[in-house]
C-alpha cells in the first residue's frame, strides 16, 4: 500500500478478509443479513453485509477468545462471540444485543486488568481483534486505525510506510481500541503530548433511545455537531458511549497534505540505559533517598520544551523476591547531548543514596526497542492493579510504606509498583479540551502484583489493597486530588475505588478518574446512550 492509497473498505463494505473469515470453520456459512451503515458523508443507508463470524461455547476456538485477556483472574463467559470485520457488521450484532435484551460487551486488545470485559453478565462479546488495518485517509488528512488493532501493529504500519508514529504506550500488545479512549500516554509523550491530543475522529456504533443502533463519525472540528461524542472518547474510558470502529489521528498543529508530516516522527535510534539496585545491599534509608531524588527531579523537569522532552523512564520498585530495583530510561540517541544529559540523570536519581549499582548503556534502533514487549509475565498471569496520578513525589513516610510492604521477605507475589515520567508537552493542554483531565502531574503510578495459582487471589489481592490503602492513608486509601495527587487512570481499572470499604475518602470513584470533566461525560453519555446499553463497572453514568 503507498502513503496515497485511499481506503478502499466502506464501514459498509465487503472485504475479502471479512468473506472468507464468515466461510471458515465448520458449521458457519457465509451469512448475508440487511443493516443499516454509515456512508462517508455521515448519512445512513442500507445495505447488506456478510454476518460476523459467531462462536458459540462448543466451537473449539471458543476457549481461545474467552481467555485471551491478559488477567487471568477474569474469563468470559458469553452464549457467543462475534469475530466483526466491518462496521455494518458491528451495527448488526450490537442491533442484535438490543432487540434480544442481551447485555454487550466489546473486546479490543485484551488488556483490561479488571472484569470490565469479562464480567458473567456479558452475553454477547463483540472481538475487535479482526479489524486492524491502517492506513491513510486522503480525505480527512489523518491515519485510520480501525478499532481492533494493537499499538505496535500500528506503530509498525506508521513508521515503516511514513515515518511517522503516535505518543502511545509502551506496550505493542496493547489494543488501540481501551487505550485511546482512556487518554493513553508512553514513551513521547513528554516531548509530543497524550495519544488523545492527536485524535482527529471516530466512528462509534451507538444506540439512540428508539433502540436503533448506527454508526457516527464524530471529529475535533469546532463546527461538528457530533463533537462532543469526539471529545468524551479522549479519556472517558471505553466501553461507555458505544463500540469504536475507527479512528483517524493527525497532530493538532499539523498543515497540509503529505502524510509524512501529520504525526510526530521519532528518533533514529534511542539511547537506553538500565539501571539496577540489588535488594541485598538496599536498606531503607537508601531506597527514601532514591524516592525523594526521582520525584524531585521530575518536579524540576517536567515543563514542556526541555533538553529533556524526549526522557521516558520507569522506576520499577520490584518487591525482595525479584532481587532488584530498576530504573529503565530512554532518550533521543541522535542529540549529540545524548549521553550526557543521560548522565545527569542517572546521576540526579541515584545520587547519597549510598549502595552500589549497575548501569548498563545499549543504542537501539527506535522501532526495534518499541516492538520489544517488556511485560510478559509468563505463567504470572494472575493480577491486581491500582493506578495513580502524581503531581510530585511520595514523601519520606509514603517511602517507608512501601519500603515495608516490598520488603517483606515473606510476601512471594511478583509485585512491581512503576512510576513512569509524565508531564512535558501533556501538561500544556487545558484540562478541559480533552476529557483526560490530569494537565498538571509529573509522574504515573501503576501499582501491580502477579501470582500463578488461582487458589492464591485472595491473599495476593488482600496484600496490593493493604498497600494502596497504607500508601494513601491520609487521603482515605485512595489518591484524592491534592497538591501531590490527582487522582487516578481508568486505564488501570480498579473497582475497589467504588467500594467504601477501600474508599474511605469520601470522593466518589468517578471524581477520581474524571475530576471537573464528570458532568460533561454524564452529559454526553445521556445523548449518545440514553438506554445504558455500553455499560460496565467503571463507565460513565448519564447521572
Amino acid at each position: 500500500m503507498t502513503p496515497q492509497q485511499p481506503d478502499r473498505r466502506s464501514s459498509a463494505g465487503l472485504t475479502r478478509r471479512g468473506l472468507l473469515g464468515t466461510a471458515t470453520a465448520a458449521g458457519i456459512a457465509a451469512a448475508v443479513v440487511p443493516t443499516r451503515a454509515l456512508a462517508a458523508d455521515n448519512t445512513v443507508t442500507d445495505t447488506t453485509t456478510p454476518a460476523a463470524v459467531t462462536v458459540g461455547a462448543s466451537d473449539a476456538r471458543y476457549l481461545d477468545l474467552t481467555s485471551r485477556g491478559y488477567n487471568a483472574r477474569f474469563v468470559a463467559a458469553p452464549d457467543s462471540i462475534r469475530l466483526v470485520h466491518t462496521t455494518a457488521q458491528v451495527v448488526s450484532v450490537v442491533q442484535e444485543a438490543v432487540d434480544a435484551g442481551k447485555r454487550i460487551g466489546v473486546r479490543g486488545g485484551g488488556h483490561c486488568l479488571d472484569s470490565l470485559v469479562d464480567d458473567p453478565d456479558v452475553r454477547i462479546l463483540v472481538d475487535m481483534s479482526e479489524m486492524d488495518a491502517v492506513h491513510y485517509d486522503p480525505a480527512r488528512r489523518a491515519f485510520l486505525v480501525e478499532g481492533g488493532a494493537t499499538l505496535g501493529h500500528v506503530y509498525r504500519t506508521l513508521y515503516l510506510e511514513w515515518g511517522v508514529s503516535l505518543p502511545g504506550g509502551t506496550c505493542p500488545t496493547v489494543g488501540v481500541g481501551g487505550h485511546v479512549t482512556g487518554g493513553g500516554y508512553g514513551a513521547m509523550c513528554r516531548q509530543y503530548g497524550a495519544v488523545v491530543d492527536h485524535l482527529y475522529a471516530v466512528e462509534v456504533v451507538v444506540v439512540d433511545a428508539s433502540g436503533t443502533a448506527r454508526a457516527v463519525v464524530a471529529t475535533r472540528e469546532a463546527d461538528d455537531p457530533h463533537r462532543d461524542l469526539w471529545w468524551a472518547h479522549t479519556g472517558g474510558g471505553g466501553g461507555t458511549f458505544g463500540i469504536v470502529t475507527r479512528y483517524w489521528f493527525r497532530a493538532p498543529d499539523a498543515t497540509g497534505t503529505d502524510p509524512s508530516t501529520l504525526l510526530p516522527r521519532p528518533p533514529k535510534t534511542l539511547l537506553k540505559s538500565t539501571v539496577a539496585i540489588k535488594w541485598t545491599d538496599l536498606t531503607e534509608a537508601a531506597f527514601t533517598a532514591l524516592i525523594a531524588n526521582h520525584g524531585t527531579w521530575h518536579a524540576r523537569n517536567s515543563v514542556a520544551g526541555s533538553s529533556y522532552d524526549s526522557l521516558h523512564s520507569v522506576l520499577i520498585l520490584y518487591n525482595r523476591v525479584q532481587g532488584s530495583l530498576v530504573l529503565n530510561t530512554q532518550i533521543d540517541g541522535t542529540r549529540s547531548d545524548a549521553s550526557a544529559l543521560l548522565d545527569a540523570y542517572v546521576a540526579a536519581v541515584t545520587g547519597g543514596i549510598g549502595v552500589p549499582y549497575t548501569d548498563a548503556r545499549s543504542s537501539w534502533p527506535w522501532l526495534k526497542t518499541t516492538l520489544k514487549d517488556p511485560y510478559d509475565t509468563g505463567l504470572y498471569n494472575r493480577t491486581k492493579s491500582k493506578g495513580a496520578y502524581l503531581r510530585q513525589g511520595w514523601s519520606a513516610a509514603q517511602a517507608k510504606t512501601l519500603y515495608g510492604y516490598l520488603s517483606d521477605a515473606t510476601y512471594d507475589g511478583h509485585a512491581g509498583i512503576l512510576l513512569y515520567s509524565y508531564g512535558g508537552k501533556v501538561n500544556t493542554v487545558s484540562p478541559t479540551a480533552t476529557a483526560l483531565a490530569q494537565r498538571d502531574s509529573v509522574l504515573k503510578a501503576n501499582f501491580t502484583t502477579y501470582w500463578p495459582d488461582a487458589a492464591q487471589d485472595d491473599r495476593h489481592v488482600a496484600w496490593m489493597r493493604a498497600l494502596y490503602r497504607d500508601l494513601y492513608a491520609d487521603t482515605g486509601g485512595v489518591p484524592v486530588p491534592n497538591d501531590t495527587n490527582d487522582g487516578s487512570y481508568i486505564n488501570y481499572p480498579d473497582t475497589d475505588l467504588t467500594d467504601p470499604a477501600w474508599n474511605t475518602s469520601g470522593v466518589p470513584w468517578q471524581t477520581l478518574y474524571f475530576k471537573g470533566n464528570l458532568a460533561k461525560l454524564q452529559r454526553v453519555k445521556a445523548t449518545w446512550d440514553p438506554g445504558n446499553v455500553f455499560h460496565h463497572k467503571l463507565s460513565v453514568t448519564a447521572s
